[in-house]
């Protein structure tokens, strides 16, 4: 019995050492940044976060600096101070993909160590399926945008963040007359949360369809991130898959993240990056 279990206990060893060849290794994220910009739309800039139909960047997930969100600025200023005052939003309420080459221009302009991009809510959420931005057009978006940084930073560190599941955001507010009286009155995401309470065949394809476009639009950030080489991170879906609820959404609005929500994406994100 004793040769057989040398045996058994060889080939575990060697199935050990097969599998931890196969492994990745994680990449290096290097040393904490000196600095950083965000780039993205009104997620990013924290609308809604702190104010009636307002910008709050001070509670933003990327660049903020209040202590109720603990975003990245804050989790890599506690590391490194030399990155104290040199956080710069450069995202724009209401900005598309297409909209990310210029942000990209303006973070190359400040000299960024690190960069943040989220984007695609409002590729997906548009008031109709029929105007949502096409995967390919998406793609070649990102790809210029990530060609700028590239040129411009070639040492930055650049994190995309998966677009959230906006099929979650009906699924956790259709059931609230606050919350369906705001998508209509200030007619938000309508390609998803039209007849936010129909069970029709067509409106649940329709919802079907714009969660699988975000999908999709989540498969090409991935794709162009390991395109980009070891200095981009992609989250993996950390974000788009996050289960958040009701409560952490504006009240205002029923559709951007409120403090809370900026807390749990500054946390999800980070933690799934390069997390220094």
């Amino acid at each position: 019995m004793k040769p057989v279990r040398r045996l058994l206990a060889s080939l575990a060893a060697l199935t050990s050492l097969v599998l931890l060849a196969g492994t990745p290794a994680a990449a290096d994220p290097g040393p904490a940044p000196d600095s950083m910009a965000s780039l993205g739309d009104s997620i990013t800039r924290g609308f809604n976060a702190c104010g009636w139909y307002v910008d709050c960047t001070s509670r933003s997930f990327s660049t903020g600096d209040n202590s109720t969100v603990d975003s990245h600025y804050l989790r890599i200023r506690a590391t490194n101070a030399a990155i104290g005052g040199r956080n710069h939003n450069d995202a724009r309420s209401g900005a598309k993909s297409a909209d990310m080459y210029a942000q990209a221009g303006t973070a190359v302009s400040q000299g960024v160590d690190y960069v943040t991009m989220l984007i695609g809510a409002n590729d997906a959420c548009t008031g109709t399926e029929a105007a949502m931005t096409p995967v390919a057009t998406y793609r070649a978006n990102i790809d210029a945008a990530l060609g700028r940084l590239k040129a411009g930073l070639p040492a930055a560190r650049v994190q995309l963040i998966s677009v959230p599941d906006i099929h979650r955001l009906w699924s956790v507010g259709r059931s609230s007359g606050s919350a369906r009286t705001a998508w209509s009155l200030f007619n938000v995401c309508q390609s998803m949360l039209a007849n936010p309470t129909s069970t029709a065949q067509a409106d649940v394809d329709r919802r079907d369809r714009v969660r699988q476009r975000v999908i999709d639009y989540n498969t090409q950030l991935a794709q162009a991130c390991a395109a980009y080489g070891p200095n981009c991170d992609f989250d993996d879906n950390a974000v788009f898959g996050y289960p958040f609820t009701l409560g952490q959404l504006s009240t205002w609005d029923y559709f951007h993240p409120n403090a809370s929500g900026q807390r749990v994406l500054a946390s999800t994100s980070y933690a799934a990056g390069f997390a220094w």
